[in-house]
């Protein structure tokens, strides 16, 4: 996807039809990881805080959890559009937080990454609220998403085609209104108003277009999930895997 592209998505400009299968987002897998090096000592929290309680924004637009100073640096690039990134996120996440990230020996952060004109609408409202609900937030909409699907189905065409063809911000609105996303953030405590105002938000809309296009161009990121661990792309987005090598790096 181009510079172009992105910035037609930022601006409400519906890039794909919405009923465009999810052709970015699959399973790839990969051998054994690599040969396990030293164990690393649990790294203990600050004082009455908690590793896995601990969020905070980060210059590339994602959301750490965790020990800043981690000597392992999990990144997932994921779509909330994504159904392989929900089955991830069911898969992984309680190990992640209980076993990894609670030692203090990685940290993990969540960039959210633009796949089609579902993503945009999603992502504004999962950040609507303050850093520290979005990874949470993330999570619990991958496991609503296949409500957002059957909510789509039943809009139907027509529907569609007319949310495709308004202006923005009316378009976001209109969608999220199709597919359920304001009812799903509405029962987790952003109001009509509070998601209204961040639907409408262009400038924030064009920060997560741009932080896409950065991670295809640096990252080479193609689809989702995808993942790097200490900067380096990982070549499978397979949990088993993927904990094997966080434990060959230490984390056990």
């Amino acid at each position: 996807m181009n510079r172009t592209a992105f910035r037609r998505i930022a601006l409400g400009v519906v890039a794909v039809p919405l009923s465009l299968a999810l052709v970015a987002c699959g399973s790839k897998e990969e051998g054994n990881a690599a040969a396990s090096g030293e164990a690393i000592a649990k790294i203990t929290p600050p004082a009455g805080k908690n590793w896995t309680e601990m969020v905070e924004k980060t210059p590339e637009g994602g959301y750490r959890v965790g020990n800043p100073d981690a000597p392992i640096k999990f990144v997932e690039y994921g779509a909330l559009s994504c159904s392989h990134c929900a089955d991830f996120s069911k898969q992984s996440s309680a190990e992640m937080m209980n076993d990894f990230v609670a030692s203090g020996r990685v940290s993990f952060e969540l960039r959210l990454f633009m796949l089609n004109a579902l993503d945009m609408p999603a992502a504004l409202l999962v950040t609507c609220g303050p850093a520290e609900t979005v990874p949470t937030l993330a999570k619990q909409f991958w496991g609503w998403q296949d409500t957002m699907f059957e909510n789509l189905k039943k809009a139907g065409d027509a529907r569609l085609q007319a949310i495709s063809n308004q202006p923005p911000p009316a378009q976001f609105v209109a969608l999220a209104g199709a597919t359920g996303m304001d009812e799903f953030v509405k029962a987790r405590g952003i109001s009509a108003d509070q998601a209204a105002s961040c639907l409408a938000d262009s400038n924030k809309a064009t920060e997560l277009a741009n932080q896409t296009q950065r991670a295809s161009k640096e990252d080479e990121i193609t689809g989702t999930p995808s993942f790097l661990i200490n900067g380096q792309k990982a070549e499978t987005n397979s949990w088993p895997e993927l904990k094997a090598k966080l434990q060959a790096l230490g984390a056990r």
